[in-house]
């Protein structure tokens, strides 16, 4: 039973956090939404500790699919950026900020970039594409995050400060044409760099969030040095380019691990 202590430990987290804001905040929602996105995570950790071919790909689809369409389509949510800035300025601890302490602030202390990896709906899309792995080198444009970070938020405080009437409308037509613009920017750079991920690494914003935080991540890809040969494979496989054989959490790249599971997969000697 050991192994599948993990499943178990990811339930028993998100769960608790579902009990928590459904008692906190009167609405069952919460304990539906979380309860829901705690039992596909686990899932897809029992589906990797059997070794199923598309363990991850079933989360993302299962959790990525709810929260675009469900959430976003038909409860009309904003769940992307901007949404987390249209709560923050109202002064509500509601939708997409509660969606943003859990999983891209508070959550990447406990699970890194597992979000990523595991539940966006933007990297689902894109990682359909045929650039599994990078076929060129990593490009020193990562600071076009930062823009498209401060865009979202001069986007809604200026809609704020211009008084600008039926906001949730607008908020709503942003979603859509902000996925729309995600997506066409994540495959427009998957096919210029060949490299799926080329938008997770350069324009993403909300790394901005998650890199800082996945630097001290609980759950993290480790090496035993002694069963390493230093054959590389991992390294070749990982779509982010992250030198799991190193420890230390300063090894290059490191914040930007999705917890794929890819460099485990590979090892020929189960070092990781």
């Amino acid at each position: 039973m050991k192994k599948y202590a993990l499943p178990l430990g990811m339930f028993a987290v998100f769960e608790a956090v579902a009990v928590a804001l459904w008692l906190t905040k009167h609405n069952l929602f919460y304990l539906f939404n979380f309860s829901y996105i705690g039992l596909a995570v686990s899932l897809g950790v029992f589906l990797l500790i059997g070794r199923h071919k598309h363990a991850r790909r079933i989360v993302q689809l299962l959790v990525g699919l709810y929260m675009l369409v469900y959430l976003g389509l038909i409860c009309r949510e904003n769940m992307q950026i901007e949404g987390f800035w249209y709560y923050l300025f109202t002064g509500v601890f509601e939708a997409a900020t509660i969606h943003y302490a859990v999983a891209k602030i508070f959550g990447p202390l406990i699970f890194g970039r597992g979000w990523c990896g595991y539940a966006c709906w933007t990297a689902m899309v894109l990682d359909f594409l045929p650039y599994k792995t990078p076929q060129g080198p990593r490009r020193k444009i990562g600071w076009l995050r930062y823009l498209t970070f401060a865009a979202s938020l001069i986007f809604v405080a200026a809609l704020f400060l211009a008084k600008v009437g039926q906001i949730e409308r607008i908020m709503f037509a942003a979603f859509i044409i902000g996925n729309l613009v995600y997506y066409a920017a994540g495959i427009a750079l998957a096919f210029a760099f060949k490299d799926n991920r080329a938008f997770c690494k350069y324009l993403c914003p909300i790394t901005v969030f998650l890199k800082p935080m996945s630097y001290f991540s609980l759950l993290r890809i480790k090496c035993d040095k002694e069963k390493c040969v230093d054959c590389g494979k991992c390294k070749k496989v990982c779509p982010m380019e992250v030198d799991v054989t190193d420890n230390s959490r300063k090894r290059c790249n490191g914040t930007e691990c999705i917890l794929c599971m890819e460099c485990v997969k590979n090892c020929p000697k189960d070092a990781l």
